[in-house]
């Protein structure tokens, strides 16, 4: 099903289409799962760049800013999946966060930025919201690129309505730097190093010439 913006439709619409498209689409039930235990997501470095600034525009679609003209440079993905617990039943109400560089390689940091590295103002950099009922959660944002010796990824923090919380990150299946990447491979069980590393397929259907990724965060 194609999502076509007509003029009367705000940003908040469009994401709002989108989003039931992508649970209409590609977000099955996981066969077997409640027969069997799951295994837990990695726990990973939170990293230097953690967001300092949750001010201001910090919804579940990274694309677009309030105030900007401009979206983000990069290609459009689509990340959806759930958050689950060790039994696979879905963990409602948790509140997940993800943040990543812009398509340059700059965090939106302090740390990260200075002359000649400004950070895309078009790229939102952070993102958070609740899972639903079904511990769906979802984020508009942009294909993750490399930087200095880090294959791309999106960096991950899951709270639990239980006051726990989970760090970890998702990464691209094909990535040549994956074979190299030392937080990647610092996971010793090719299980768990696995189950990070997503395939993104395109989505079209969605949003012409965007690309799509399902990460479920299995958390113990």
């Amino acid at each position: 099903m194609a999502i076509v913006a007509t003029p009367w439709m705000g940003r908040r619409d469009v994401v709002t289409a989108l989003s039931a498209a992508a649970t209409s689409l590609i977000l099955p039930p996981l066969p077997g799962q409640a027969q069997s235990a799951l295994s837990p997501t990695p726990r990973q470095t939170e990293g230097p760049y953690y967001p300092r600034d949750w001010q201001g525009d910090a919804d579940n679609d990274l694309v677009v800013v309030q105030g900007e003209t401009a979206k983000a440079v990069g290609q459009v993905v689509h990340v959806q999946g759930r958050v689950l617990d060790l039994s696979g039943q879905p963990v409602a109400g948790a509140a997940v966060e993800i943040w990543q560089c812009d398509a340059r390689g700059v965090y939106r940091h302090p740390r990260d930025e200075g002359p000649g590295r400004r950070h895309d103002s078009g790229f939102q950099g952070r993102g958070r919201m609740l899972a639903d009922g079904g511990g769906r959660y979802r984020f508009r944002t942009i294909r993750p690129v490399a930087y200095g010796t880090r294959t791309p990824h999106i960096h991950f923090k899951v709270a639990l309505p239980a006051g726990r919380s989970l760090i970890t990150q998702m990464y691209v299946f094909g990535e040549p730097l994956n074979a190299r990447d030392g937080v990647l491979n610092g996971i010793r069980d090719p299980r768990q190093r696995d189950s990070v590393i997503v395939r993104l397929e395109p989505a079209d259907r969605l949003e012409a010439g965007a690309m799509t990724a399902t990460f479920d965060i299995v958390v113990g």
